[in-house]
């Protein structure tokens, strides 16, 4: 595959690179490097500050307040992003409910919706798995039944990333029990959290933070005009944006950026007395690891192309998300490993998120180590688990 540059595309990737060194949010940015958590706050104002660039929605189509940008630039622009450590987009908004939106809605929904996504007045979260529904996704059993002018919502959901902030929970719910397909009967809603009958209980994490919640639905009111599509196709719509999902949770750009600093690291020492790079067996994975990313980019950069046709992305999607993760905890065990003893102490108190630099023990990075491996043990799990992921090739590439 060709990935040299043009002109107008280099210049694209100095127009981006200056604006993450001389626009951006200096202060998100320093958080990102000292590995400090960001607040609410700060994760809308850096969304805004995208929107005001006009980079807030690269895969939406221009009518919709898209880029309008080509594979090669969506590439550049993830690439820069990670080189500069920015954040990445907090994808339920504009990466997957925006899109499901704008093909399956109608026109009310767009305009009332579309508009608060791409601005980020809205902060969205999901509602797919419940208790006993995770991987087998059909099996969910959230009711939502008609009354009228509007559904009552009954049941709940849970690991529902970041919900604790949310404004708003695209779910799918049951509409439909008498079905001959569990996957017949599922629709597409949404639903405002500011209501009565909403709980959100957060699930604290392993690095003491409540990133995950359950969220309890008691005869929520959701009016029908809140019905993403035709009820009972939601299972359709959640493929798609699954699909989207499982594109992006690959982190093509961002194990990249990892991997370089992982790199640089090795010429100095932090285990031993000598450098990792004298480590010819830690240099060996290293190696290996990069190989794996740079077929995963290329994959990526195909798949990109896919979707600038107007295509949604197939399979592909699969195969992105099953070796995107499995890089993913291959660097965590690399970052780990290189860490030595500054990953072994598992005491918070330790971590950046709680103290300043001088108070630290070893650097940012490498004291949260630890946490990057334990968190990320999810990302083979969520968006569809990876021995799902090998299920959908096997039929959709292979044929079996």
């Amino acid at each position: 595959m060709n990935v040299s540059f043009t002109t107008e595309e280099l210049a694209f990737r100095d127009e981006v690179r200056t604006f993450f060194r001389d626009e951006f949010p200096q202060d998100i940015l320093e958080k990102q490097n000292q590995a400090i958590s960001l607040t609410r706050d700060d994760v809308i104002r850096w969304h805004k500050c995208m929107y005001d660039k006009g980079w807030a929605a690269p895969n939406w189509p221009q009518e919709h307040g898209g880029t309008g940008w080509s594979p090669v630039q969506k590439y550049i622009f993830a690439d820069e992003q990670a080189r500069a450590n920015a954040p990445e987009f907090l994808a339920f908004g504009v990466n997957m409910v925006g899109p499901i939106i704008y093909t399956f809605g109608n026109a009310e929904q767009m305009q009332r919706f579309l508009p608060d996504i791409l601005q980020f007045n809205t902060w969205w979260c999901q509602g797919y798995s419940e208790a006993g529904s995770g991987s087998d996704l059909a099996s969910l059993k959230m009711r939502a039944d008609l009354d009228g002018d509007h559904y009552l919502v009954n049941g709940t959901k849970t690991w529902t990333t970041l919900g604790q902030y949310a404004d708003w929970i695209f779910c799918l719910v049951r509409t439909n029990t008498d079905v001959s397909r569990r996957q017949e009967g599922i629709s597409f809603l949404l639903i405002d959290m500011d209501q009565p009958g909403v709980t959100v209980r957060p699930i604290v994490l392993l690095d003491g933070e409540p990133e995950v919640n359950e969220i309890h639905f008691d005869n929520v009111k959701v009016p029908v005009e809140n019905l993403v599509g035709e009820e009972g196709k939601g299972w359709t719509y959640g493929k798609v944006l699954l699909q989207h999902e499982r594109t992006n949770i690959a982190g093509v750009a961002r194990s990249k950026y990892r991997l370089a600093r992982l790199k640089a690291r090795t010429a100095r020492s932090i285990r031993a007395a000598t450098p990792l790079a004298n480590d010819r067996i830690f240099m060996r994975k290293l190696a290996a690891a990069e190989v794996e990313l740079k077929a995963l980019e290329y994959t990526e950069l195909r798949t990109l192309a896919s979707i600038t046709s107007g295509k949604a992305p197939g399979p592909e999607s699969s195969i992105l998300k099953l070796a995107g993760t499995e890089l993913t905890q291959c660097i965590d065990a690399l970052q780990l490993e290189a860490a030595g003893y500054y990953g072994l102490p598992y005491v918070r108190e330790q971590y950046a998120a709680d103290f300043p630099p001088h108070e630290r023990i070893g650097e940012g990075n490498e004291t949260k180590s630890p946490l990057d491996y334990f968190n990320h043990r999810k990302v083979s799990i969520f968006g569809g688990s990876n021995e799902i992921q090998k299920n959908i090739i096997a039929k959709h590439v292979l044929g079996l």
